[in-house]
């Protein structure tokens, strides 16, 4: 077994950083269904735009809000503004044909399948 990309958005733009939140990434649902990653699930976030890098899990954001919201000790190392990559990963016995990766634009709108 090991561990695969499932679902990836790719360049979001985090909209909010809340350092008195409990922990999480608060993602719009649109994008959610659009890759398949569920309320929390652990994901991987990097930063493009300072190099960080960490795990959480995920919070459901209102529906085409285009919300990223890092949320609590997270908003210490990822920004508002910055641009970041997520990404949720499975436990599987062989590889993943095609993995629901999703680029967005700067309002965090759905832009095309990767």
């Amino acid at each position: 077994m090991r561990w695969v990309m499932h679902a990836k958005i790719h360049k979001a733009t985090v909209t909010e950083a809340n350092l008195d939140y409990v922990g999480s990434i608060t993602i719009d649902e649109a994008l959610l269904e659009l890759t398949g990653l569920w309320p929390g699930e652990k994901v991987q976030v990097v930063d493009n735009t300072n190099g960080a890098r960490l795990e959480t899990y995920i919070i459901k954001g209102e529906r085409g809000s285009g919300v990223i919201c890092m949320n609590g000790a997270a908003a210490h190392l990822i920004h508002t503004g910055d641009e970041i990559i997520i990404m949720g990963y499975e436990l599987r016995d062989r590889p993943l044909d095609n993995p629901q990766a999703i680029l967005v634009d700067k309002e965090n709108r759905f832009v095309r399948y990767l």
